[in-house]
C-alpha cells in the first residue's frame, strides 16, 4: 500500500492566527500514526514562523517518522542537520508571505542543490524534491541526483474539468518518467478526499502521498481517527 504522510503545518498557522498555545503538534503527530499515518511532516521557514523551532524537537521526539519541507537554503540545512528529521523534502524559497511549497525551479533556484543533498545524504536523512508534473522537471531533478520526488499537485486539482484532464496527462507521463529513471515518486499539493481518487489513477506507480489541510478539516468534524482512516482507504 501506499505511504501516506500528513503535512501538520496548518495547527502552526491556526496557533499563529489567533494566539491559541493549546496547538499540541506532539501529539498531533502521536494521533495521526495510531490512525494508520506513515509520516507526519512540518514546512520550516528561514524566520522559523509559524513553525518554531521546538516544535520541531517536540515533534521529532514524538513521530516516527518525522519529514522537513524546507528551501535549500545553508540557514535551513543548518537546522535540519540539528533536527535530524527521516527526510528533507526541498521545496522552492519562501516568497509573498508563503511557505516553501511550491515546486523548486532547476533554472534558477536549485544552483547549490549538489551540495544540499550531499550534506543532508552523509548525515543519513533521506532527500526528495517538490518538483513540477512535467517531463523537463522529472529530467532536471534526475540530472541534479535527487533520489526521489514528489509531483506537484496543487496547480491542476482545482482546474475546470476540461483543462484538469490535460494536466492529469501530463502528470501520468511524468510520473512515467520517474518510475523509469527509478526515482522514488511521491505526490501532493492541495490533495484531498475528492482529488485524490483521480490523481492516483493517473499516477498508479507514485509510492507515497501528502495530504495536510482537507485531513485536518475533516478531523474537525469526525475525529482525527475517522478522517485519516478514511483516507488511508483512497490509497488502496
Amino acid at each position: 500500500m501506499r505511504a501516506l504522510t500528513l503535512e501538520l503545518d496548518a495547527l502552526p498557522s491556526l496557533r499563529e492566527a489567533t494566539a491559541a498555545a493549546e496547538v499540541d503538534l506532539p501529539a498531533a503527530a502521536t494521533l495521526a500514526e495510531l490512525a494508520g499515518v506513515d509520516a507526519v511532516r512540518l514546512g520550516v521557514n528561514p524566520d522559523l514562523k509559524p513553525v518554531r523551532e521546538e516544535d520541531l524537537r517536540d515533534t521529532r521526539r514524538a513521530a516516527r517518522r518525522l519529514e522537513l519541507r524546507m528551501s535549500p537554503l545553508e540557514s535551513l540545512v543548518r537546522v535540519a542537520l540539528d533536527i535530524r528529521p527521516d527526510a528533507v523534502l526541498l521545496a522552492s524559497d519562501r516568497r509573498e508571505g508563503r511557505s516553501a511549497g511550491s515546486p523548486l525551479d532547476f533554472r534558477s533556484g536549485a544552483s547549490g542543490l549538489g551540495s544540499v543533498i550531499r550534506a543532508l545524504g552523509e548525515a543519513g536523512i533521506g532527500v526528495m524534491a517538490l518538483i513540477a508534473p512535467t517531463l523537463e522537471a522529472v529530467k532536471a531533478a534526475h540530472a541534479a541526483g535527487v533520489p526521489h520526488v514528489e509531483l506537484y499537485t496543487g496547480a491542476l486539482v482545482d482546474l475546470p474539468n476540461a483543462e484538469r484532464r490535460t494536466e492529469l496527462m501530463q502528470l501520468g507521463d511524468a510520473a512515467r518518467l520517474a518510475a523509469k529513471l527509478q526515482l522514488g515518486l511521491g505526490l501532493g499539493g492541495g490533495l484531498g478526499y475528492r482529488t485524490l481518487p483521480e490523481v492516483i489513477q493517473a499516477a498508479p506507480a507514485a509510492e507515497r502521498v501528502a495530504v495536510g489541510r482537507a485531513a485536518l478539516t475533516r478531523s474537525m468534524l469526525v475525529g482525527i481517527d475517522r478522517a485519516l482512516r478514511d483516507l488511508r482507504a483512497l490509497l488502496a
